[in-house]
């Protein structure tokens, strides 16, 4: 055990986009108070934030059938697809500010404008796509989306997917033009070097390994450092965003609200095609519907990236089980959640999800070959040799016990799980996640500083103009949103610095 011991106001354990998001907004509302970080790796965004092991699709539920559901009645409920489109202006406007205050600079490195787009095949799954198109273009929040079942504009949509493809086939997609590839690990290096600049203490290959309550209300974090020795580390505020290692933190810390509270690891593979010649035939991100059992995290969609200057296609995802919490993460990390608060909780959900653990399994099981024939129903031309493989990030869906669900329900987002006295604060799930980082963490301060949120609010406004306006029915303000967001990201297509960039990527 070492000696050492430092008191700091807020501990952030994790280095990914949720604590480089959090950090960046305390820092602009109160600059003087200290903010220690610990990252069990070597650099910040190397889990769940990477750029490799998310989609980066800027989850602004353009394209995601999956927040659309279809009523009773025939007719669509689009309000899931409203409130994560409304999250992702508020991402937007925090970085268009921190982009025009010269905090963080080069936007064209974290985000570039890309169609986004839903496909699908079969007169159902048209019916249906028409009527959520009709439902969405008519809310100004999803102003300008087309939708077409020609095959001869689809051919200039999405040449790659339509070359090759039987004309008789029923077919159809939507496109918006607003859509956004968005690199989060890039984002967060640029926040983690905007924070080291404001003082923020940042602490990479320390692990937590326990926290807990002292006497007087904080918080004592037992800290191994990189030469594995312990220090203590005491704050008045922590937030655990360490991605799939948050759940047992938050189950060390014994707080309440933590109990009952389960987790299912799901891990990921993508396609990866580097070949330039296909690269160049595709430019959008295009969702399709995924299969029956499936969960909503393994949608099919064929994605084009700028990553290091480079312009590639990722298909997938293909689920896959590891009972490890972390990409980093232990074999024992599924059975170590399992305590007695929580069992019956795990075995319910356990019994309900039999035909997910099924889906998963034999996802596992798929060889390269069976692979391609997902893949081919996207585009039927592609050769297996133009096709890796990618490993991507542990995801890990929280299990609760809910009025709606019962005991034991698999839950498909983001949550936030925090201490009635805000102390302590963890996020748990998975996406929309990073895309919604900011009005997540907006949540978490109104959660855990409500007392100073009244003081805090002009500069809220400030750093996000629609703060407590919601968007909905104000199209004005929509309309001043795009224009001022795309102007300060470099967003329109004629900007120089994103044409460079689309050129350099497209030659290599």
């Amino acid at each position: 055990m070492s000696n050492r011991q430092t008191e700091t106001d807020v501990i952030l354990i994790g280095a990914g986009i949720m604590s480089a998001t959090l950090g960046t907004l305390l820092k602009e509302l109160v600059p003087d108070w200290k903010i220690t970080v610990f990252e069990k790796l070597a650099s910040a965004g190397e889990e769940s934030s990477n750029e490799w092991n998310n989609a980066g699709t800027g989850h602004a539920a353009l394209c995601e059938l999956n927040y659309t559901s279809q009523k009773a009645d025939g007719s669509i409920d689009i309000s899931k697809a409203v409130k994560v489109n409304e999250q992702f202006q508020d991402s937007m406007q925090f970085w268009s500010y921190l982009v025009t205050r010269k905090l963080i600079t080069q936007p064209q490195d974290f985000i570039m404008p890309l169609p986004h787009m839903s496909l699908v095949q079969g007169k159902d799954n048209i019916d249906f796509l028409r009527k959520r198109f009709e439902a969405m273009s008519a809310n100004p929040l999803f102003h300008g989306m087309e939708f077409s079942e020609d095959p001869e504009i689809l051919k200039t949509w999405i040449p790659l997917i339509m070359n090759g493809r039987p004309s008789n086939e029923p077919i159809a997609a939507t496109r918006m033009n607003a859509g956004t590839d968005v690199n989060f690990g890039a984002l967060t290096r640029m926040l983690f070097q905007h924070l080291k600049q404001k003082n923020v203490d940042i602490r990479y290959r320390h692990s937590v390994d326990d926290l807990k309550r002292t006497s007087d209300g904080k918080w004592e974090l037992k800290v191994r450092n990189e030469s594995g020795k312990t220090e203590l580390h005491t704050a008045k505020f922590v937030f655990i965003g360490g991605g799939g290692g948050s759940l047992p933190l938050l189950q060390k810390s014994g707080i309440p609200e933590g109990k009952h509270i389960g987790g299912f690891p799901i891990s990921g593979l993508f396609m990866v095609c580097n070949n330039p010649e296909v690269v160049a035939q595709h430019h959008a991100k295009v969702y399709g519907k995924a299969k029956v059992g499936a969960p909503p995290m393994s949608v099919p969609h064929l994605d084009t990236r700028f990553i290091d200057n480079k312009k590639s296609l990722l298909f997938g995802p293909f689920a896959g089980f590891s009972p490890k919490f972390l990409k980093t993460g232990s074999m024992f990390d599924l059975i170590g959640s399992v305590k007695p608060n929580n069992v019956l909780t795990m075995l319910a959900a356990g019994a309900k999800n039999l035909s997910l653990t099924k889906y998963l399994i034999q996802q596992v099981m798929l060889s390269k070959e069976k692979r391609m024939e997902e893949l081919r129903e996207f585009i039927p031309n592609a050769k297996s040799e133009d096709w890796g493989m990618l490993v991507a990030g542990q995801r890990v869906q929280v299990i609760k016990d809910t009025e709606a669900g019962g005991k034991g329900t698999l839950q498909f987002g983001t949550e936030v799980v925090s201490a009635a006295d805000g102390s302590v604060a963890a996020l748990l799930g998975a996406s929309p996640g990073a895309s919604t980082a900011v009005s997540v963490m907006i949540e978490v301060i109104h959660k855990c500083f409500p007392q100073h949120v009244k003081a805090w609010e002009p500069k809220l406004k400030e750093m996000i103009p629609s703060y407590g306006a919601p968007l909905l029915n104000n199209p004005e303000l929509i309309k001043h949103i795009h224009t001022s967001t795309s102007q300060a990201l470099g967003l329109n297509d004629d900007t120089p610095s994103q044409r460079d960039k689309r050129n350099k990527a497209s030659v290599l």
